[in-house]
């Protein structure tokens, strides 16, 4: 196989879910910027799309927790374009919520968008891409949540563990002709990191990610690009981990702050070194 121009994505047309602002955005950035087009969506529309070296993706509106909303996205997207061959499912999110109160409503809400609105539009994109010489590739944007769940976060942790197994069993039954792949998302430096880390923009929390510092937007589109692209044409079912390493464990994070400055081997006193 030739891989010369294996990340280049001239005459192939590719979905981002969620692709006007932050994580979103960014893939559709480096996907336009490898000579994709490009559709994204959202609920509303953004005062300019994104864009990448003159050219800028299509938008549509949807609410993608609907089933019928969904498929016409899909249906759009190639209407336009004349194919579909990469969907990245990133739409999702949820604030923090006390699991012993909240509502059956708000529940149902993150569950959908987070868990249902990715299957919905996956289904519609395979209907598409089965028929297609080349098939395709669905791409499930997850969290670290599915794995280590966070105070607060019980609904959303389940719904994305449940986009997880969802991409399993889809990558068991679509394949060889469409493969389906699922990016473990952990701390991003998005425009509203502030809010979610802390005034300094997230400094202090990157010290627990053993990369020592929060992932830009642009770490998790590359990952997109390789899972869509044919470098990883034998990569199907896979829980792709870009999360800088993870978390320090809560015990490693206090002894590393209370632990004295560390000295070179050739500092210490031999004698203390030999066997009793």
């Amino acid at each position: 196989m030739d891989l010369s121009h294996a990340m280049d994505f001239t005459g192939r047309a590719v979905l981002v879910t969620g692709g006007t602002r932050g994580l979103g955005a960014a893939t559709a950035r480096a996907f336009l910027a490898s000579g994709a087009d490009v559709m994204v969506c959202g609920r509303g529309a953004p005062a300019a799309p994104p864009s990448a070296g003159g050219r800028e993706a299509a938008f549509r509106a949807a609410d993608l927790r609907d089933p019928v909303a969904a498929a016409d996205l899909v249906a759009a997207t190639v209407e336009r374009f004349g194919r579909l061959d990469a969907l990245v499912n990133n739409a999702g999110g949820s604030p923090d919520a006390d699991a012993a109160t909240v509502s059956p409503r708000f529940v149902e809400k993150v569950v959908a968008l987070n868990l249902l609105a990715p299957f919905y539009t996956a289904q519609a994109a395979n209907l598409v891409m089965r028929e297609q010489p080349d098939g395709g590739a669905v791409i499930n944007i997850g969290s670290v949540s599915a794995h280590d769940p966070q105070p607060g976060t019980a609904a959303y942790s389940a719904a994305k563990a449940g986009l997880l197994g969802l991409t399993r069993a889809l990558a068991l039954e679509w394949a060889p002709r469409v493969r389906v792949n699922h990016v473990t998302v952990g701390l991003v430096r998005t425009e509203n990191a502030t809010a979610l880390y802390g005034d300094d923009g997230g400094a202090a929390v990157a010290g627990i990610v053993p990369m020592g510092r929060l992932a830009e937007p642009d770490d998790v589109a590359r990952a997109c690009l390789w899972l869509a692209s044919d470098l990883s044409s034998y990569v199907n079912g896979a829980d792709l981990a870009v999360h800088g390493g993870g978390e320090m464990p809560a015990r490693h994070t206090i002894h590393r702050a209370t632990a004295p400055p560390f000295r070179h081997l050739d500092t210490i006193n031999p004698h203390r070194l030999s066997s009793p």
